[in-house]
């Protein structure tokens, strides 16, 4: 399990990737990966292609994400996640909090 954070060259969009499971193991490392981060009014994009596993504090983490890029005027997308764990964000209507592809 791993969180990888990379900034565009204009500084206006933040890929957070989530590699293996997405639970609390990792809450430290994510709030670090966004709080290091110095966007405003751009797109922080949290990247699952690689994430095999995401859990109910896995949630709670990405509307902390949320609240911190409002914050800036930033927004927050998901991107890249399995059929499973799409399943997941929709069954927490994460579908209309955040936008999802």
């Amino acid at each position: 399990m791993s969180v990888t954070a990379t900034v565009s060259g204009d500084h206006n969009t933040a890929i957070l990737k989530i590699s293996g499971r997405f639970d609390f193991s990792v809450h430290n490392d994510f709030r670090k990966a966004y709080k290091e981060i110095d966007i405003e009014g751009g797109e922080y994009i949290v990247d699952l292609m690689n994430t095999e596993y995401l859990d109910s504090s896995a949630l709670g983490m990405m509307l902390l994400l949320k609240e911190y890029a409002e914050g800036s005027g930033s927004k927050v997308r998901i991107s890249n996640a399995n059929s499973e764990i799409l399943e997941i964000l929709k069954i927490a209507s994460f579908d209309k909090l955040f936008s999802v592809n």
